[in-house]
């Protein structure tokens, strides 16, 4: 992905207000996530590519994530290492996610130990569905919580509802997600309008189908 396309996609998953403020890392397929825009306000925000919990590498994954402070310190590297492990053609799919499952039980990686928040307010993602191994592409702005090992019974989540839920199956780096509201929504469409057309432009498959547009 360019370079410039690229960080306007991480971007967008923050608020306006913090974008000047964070910090941007994008992805050298060849060596893993590099510092691009070393930020001041704790954020970092950059483009997923590879989800490991899945153990299968995809050229078609792209979802743009924040992490605060405390994601920074027990989120991102998770992420970081993953990246890593994939460039440097070492492991498979399935011997990234034993390394990951494996430090986690030793206690490498570490759960995040106070509140706080990732945003993903892109106005697109591309990746799969829920708990099923369908991929597709999503409009879905919304705020996620960390809530380690918390199920969607300990919060009365209904994720069908739409309302407050936990996403996917509960684990160390497990969040409340909370959907952004349809004015909301609207906004964030309106204001990225000409990311969207970039985004396109490089891969047809950023392109949302309309019984995704509102898929939760």
């Amino acid at each position: 992905m360019p370079t410039d396309l690229e960080r306007d996609f991480a971007l967008s998953s923050l608020p306006p207000h913090l974008r000047s403020g964070a910090t941007v890392y994008l992805l050298d397929p060849a060596k893993g996530y590099y510092e691009s825009n070393k930020g001041s306000n704790g954020f970092v925000c950059f483009v997923v590519r590879t989800e490991w919990e899945w153990a299968e590498f995809r050229k078609d994954l792209g979802t743009p994530i924040s992490v605060d402070a405390e994601g920074v310190r027990t989120i991102f590297p998770v992420y970081a290492d993953v990246a890593a492990m994939r460039a440097s053609g070492k492991y498979s799919a399935q011997q990234i996610k034993d390394t990951v499952d494996n430090r986690f039980r030793k206690g490498v990686y570490k759960v995040p130990a106070r509140v706080g928040i990732s945003y993903m307010l892109a106005p697109v993602m591309r990746t799969y569905e829920g708990s099923s191994h369908v991929v597709a592409t999503m409009s879905v702005p919304h705020y996620m919580f960390y809530a380690p090992y918390i199920t969607n019974a300990d919060i009365g989540g209904e994720p069908i509802e739409g309302g407050p839920a936990i996403l996917g199956e509960p684990g160390p780096h497990s969040y409340i997600i909370l959907g952004a509201g349809e004015k909301e929504k609207a906004k964030i469409l309106e204001d990225n309008t000409e990311l969207l057309k970039r985004l396109v432009a490089y891969k047809a498959y950023f392109k949302v189908i309309a019984h995704e547009a509102s898929h939760h």
